[in-house]
């Protein structure tokens, strides 16, 4: 098994694309209600960490270079490298996040000759082709080749024989382990179990005792053996997509809320049309000033993936959800926002789903004299503007309201 792991993913990505940043300090999360996506490791120098609120992060370090979130870009360089590299040695892909990913490569070893030539490769290849590192950890097992990995970082690459497997494990802290967060921590330190070594001294039934969970108990053990029977599993099921945005200020205005729908539209329906997908439900959640949230969805006639077509149901659906007219205008709504989003779901592949013309298509289509429709160059224009945004960014070019 291999785990391979990017290396500041998101933070490499921009000092790619933007050589003249290369040795500063880069931080992925804009505004002041934001917080940081991801950080380069000379951002990291300065305690900069994901997750951390921007504010903070500017206050630890004030050079540093922010900018926003540009998922679109992301996601279309981690495809290219799972397809262009990754596929390249095996089909036993597994992609667990837009920047990382197991392989099993047992059955590319009679071409390859060794594991460690394949993860030399996938490291040349990536940082040649895409001008990003990934670290690479070999193992027996997925459990094993991801603690590698990480101790591969960055940009290094760490074998661990089978027969080692159970000796490596024991030499990591606790909180190595998968599933071992703050609180498990908190509760196995009050046990006497402050390291792997130390959990791999207790049988299941004292580990039961101690986590209170018979699933649990068997995890554990298992991991502080370094032992792990899950397999590589390629096929990954997209369920939904999705974009969120926290408004820099909470909201009464309806024009900002439905200027952020828009905005969440587009990123949505670039991101079914890169992915080759078609969405039949829709969704819009609002999150509010107490920290409470709503959502409500409809399901579509037909699939679609086109802003177009996502913005006015959405738009319907947050005034449906605050009890307003459809055709709202710019009445104040009833209560601040402080987050709007669209998610879409009931996905389809693109090639293989038919799309049934509306009746206002089939008429405007026997009128016109090419026998297009508007929703079709509407479609047409917004897959043109994919191309700009992939060159210059996801904020390069939009549609207005």
């Amino acid at each position: 098994m291999l785990h391979i792991d990017m290396d500041a993913f998101y933070a490499s990505l921009e000092v790619a694309r933007h050589p003249e940043l290369r040795g500063k300090p880069v931080v992925i999360g804009t505004g002041p209600r934001s917080v940081v996506s991801a950080a380069s490791y000379e951002a990291r120098r300065y305690g900069i960490n994901s997750a951390m609120p921007s504010a903070r992060a500017r206050q630890l370090c004030p050079t540093a270079v922010f900018l926003p979130v540009d998922m679109a870009y992301y996601c279309g360089v981690s495809r290219a490298i799972m397809h262009d590299v990754f596929h390249a040695v095996t089909d036993r892909v597994e992609q667990v996040s837009v920047d990382e990913g197991y392989m099993d490569v047992s059955g590319a070893l009679l071409r390859w000759g060794s594991p460690s030539a394949i993860g030399a490769w996938i490291r040349r290849e990536v940082e040649s082709r895409f001008h990003v590192t990934c670290s690479v950890g070999i193992a027996a097992n997925k459990l094993v080749a991801k603690i590698a990995s990480t101790n591969a970082k960055p940009n290094g690459m760490l074998l661990i024989p089978k027969a080692r497997s159970a000796e490596f494990v024991q030499m990591m802290p606790l909180r190595s382990i998968p599933g071992i967060g703050p609180s498990l921590e908190r509760h196995l330190t009050a046990w006497g179990v402050t390291s792997v070594a130390d959990l791999a001294r207790l049988d299941e039934a004292q580990l039961t005792q101690a986590t209170g969970s018979p699933a649990g108990a068997h995890h554990l053990w298992m991991a502080s053996h370094g032992l792990d029977d899950r397999t590589v599993t390629p096929t990954h099921v997209e369920k939904s997509i999705g974009s969120e945005e926290t408004l820099l200020q909470d909201t009464t205005s309806d024009k900002i809320a439905c200027r952020q729908l828009r905005l969440s539209c587009d990123d949505v329906a670039c991101s079914l049309r890169a992915r080759g997908f078609l969405a039949r439900t829709v969704t819009v959640k609002l999150r509010f000033t107490d920290l409470s949230y709503r959502t409500r969805s409809r399901t579509l006639d037909r699939p679609v993936d086109a802003a177009s077509a996502l913005y006015p149901v959405c738009v319907e659906l947050l005034h449906a959800m605050l009890g307003m007219p459809t055709d709202a205008g710019t009445t104040a709504l009833p209560r601040p926002v402080r987050l709007v989003g669209v998610s879409v779901s009931s996905l389809s592949d693109t090639a293989s789903t038919a799309v049934q013309p509306s009746l206002d298509d089939v008429l405007e289509e026997t009128d016109s004299a090419d026998e297009s429709t508007t929703s079709h160059r509407l479609r047409t224009a917004e897959a043109a503007l994919d191309a700009v945004r992939s060159k210059y960014g996801d904020k390069a070019a939009s549609f207005g309201i």
